[in-house]
């Protein structure tokens, strides 16, 4: 039997399809987009001022050991601070206790051998006491497992406000009091969606032009405020409240669903999560049953939202 260079070969780790087309293939693709060669693409695609005009130079080639020597001496010029940025973000220590029985607790992936579909069932309890964590900690019914950050979670309860509001008018009304990052990204992700992003004290909402607020608490310079007059200011007008929480605080302090809050969300950062550099760090959401088929990643329902 004859195998062109094409051909799906078991055994060859090395076969034409772990390497790109082969120059017969190349040629039909050129034609395809009508370029003559690949220098012709790549004057019609690049713009030849941001283009390299020569090869970079790597200099000599290195041995592992003259490489590892190198990396070293590059690593030592890093600074090595401590960061005060606060806002959202928080020095944390895991207690040893914490990391051996829950983050690095065995049973959760060695159930079963690797290969069998069984092994999910320890991710999946582990999501169920995290999406139980914050339903508790919030007061809501449901709970999702997770989002990529605080201000991730922030610009994604804008847009769910948006979907389930009984309203249609465009504005959306931001706490001043929120963190920076919640800020910025809220208005990049509003701005192509034709969202008007209002920004002012709590005390300046006028519910009538939105179809949802959000709040942060505590603020972002440490003000507590109870959120449940801004609360009733939305729902009478058919909008949507959304707070974002501090998790810690919650343990402590009035929580979202008490407040009346229809979405909560925040940072589990504060659980004992390095800050590495911004993150990601585990975001929250929760919400009432009522909003369970708008809400991103949702994998759990608490007992709460059956009663």
């Amino acid at each position: 039997m004859t195998f062109t260079p094409t051909d799906y070969l078991p055994y060859d780790f090395a076969n034409r399809r772990h390497i790109g087309p082969s120059p017969a293939e190349m040629v039909e693709m050129l034609k395809v987009v009508g370029a003559d060669d690949l220098d012709a693409l790549i004057s019609d695609t690049v713009p030849a001022k941001i283009r390299q005009a020569k090869p970079l130079d790597f200099g000599k080639a290195m041995s592992e050991r003259e490489l590892l020597h190198h990396m070293k001496v590059t690593a030592s010029k890093n600074k090595v601070l401590t960061s005060l940025i606060g806002q959202g973000y928080h020095g944390t220590v895991t207690p040893p206790a914490i990391q051996r029985n829950i983050l690095e607790n065995p049973a959760w992936y060695t159930a079963y051998t690797p290969y069998q579909p069984e092994i999910s069932q320890g991710r999946l309890e582990a999501l169920l006491n995290f999406q139980t964590m914050v339903s508790d900690l919030t007061g809501l019914e449901i709970s999702n497992a997770s989002l990529l950050d605080e201000s991730t979670a922030c610009a994604e309860a804008m847009t769910m406000a948006q979907r389930v509001a009984k309203t249609k008018v465009k504005g959306f009304f931001i706490d001043e009091n929120c963190h920076p990052q919640n800020i910025a990204v809220m208005k990049t992700r509003a701005a192509p969606l034709g969202i008007e992003i209002i920004i002012g004290k709590p005390d300046d909402l006028d519910a009538a032009v939105v179809f949802g607020a959000i709040f942060q608490f505590p603020g972002t310079h440490g003000h507590l405020r109870d959120f449940t007059p801004e609360m009733d200011k939305l729902h009478a007008t058919k909008a949507i409240g959304i707070i974002a929480a501090d998790p810690l605080s919650l343990t402590l302090l009035k929580e979202p669903g008490a407040m009346g809050a229809d979405i909560a969300v925040g940072s589990t950062q504060r659980f004992g999560v390095p800050v590495g550099y911004g993150g990601p760090h585990a975001a929250y959401m929760a919400t009432k049953q009522n909003y369970a088929r708008s809400m991103p990643c949702l994998l759990y329902t608490s007992d709460a939202a059956d009663e």
